[in-house]
């Protein structure tokens, strides 16, 4: 594994906990402030920015307090170059499984997701 790679790999454990304890000072580590949130899997484009995915976050129950089991994995990591990777991971929150694909940046000394677009499916019980 690369500095680069082990490097991401740790900041996206960030994201993992940020989302898994509805806890945007964690998550604010992980995006850059100029990041964008969108995904279009309910039939129209929603598109944020994180003044107004933030809210979102700290408005939900945290996964954690309900003790919810963890289903967040790593399922690859490719770099486009030394500063550049694509991630694609996968968590859930309640019945939402989620594929993230995260364009991570390295800006300011740190590995920074820009741009997370994604689609969720329902889990059924």
């Amino acid at each position: 594994m690369s500095g680069g790679d082990a490097q991401v790999r740790a900041a996206l454990q960030l994201y993992f906990d940020g989302l898994y304890h509805s806890d945007t000072s964690l998550l604010g580590k992980i995006f850059h402030p100029q990041a964008i949130y969108a995904t279009a899997t309910e039939g129209s484009l929603t598109r944020l920015t994180m003044d107004e995915y933030f809210p979102i976050v700290d408005a939900r129950p945290a996964p954690a307090a309900r003790g919810a089991a963890r289903r967040d994995r790593i399922v690859s990591v490719d770099f486009a170059g030394p500063v550049t990777a694509l991630a694609r991971v996968e968590c859930a929150i309640g019945p939402k499984r989620f594929t993230d694909l995260l364009t991570i940046v390295h800006v300011d000394g740190r590995w920074q997701i820009i741009a997370k677009v994604f689609h969720f499916d329902i889990e059924e019980n």
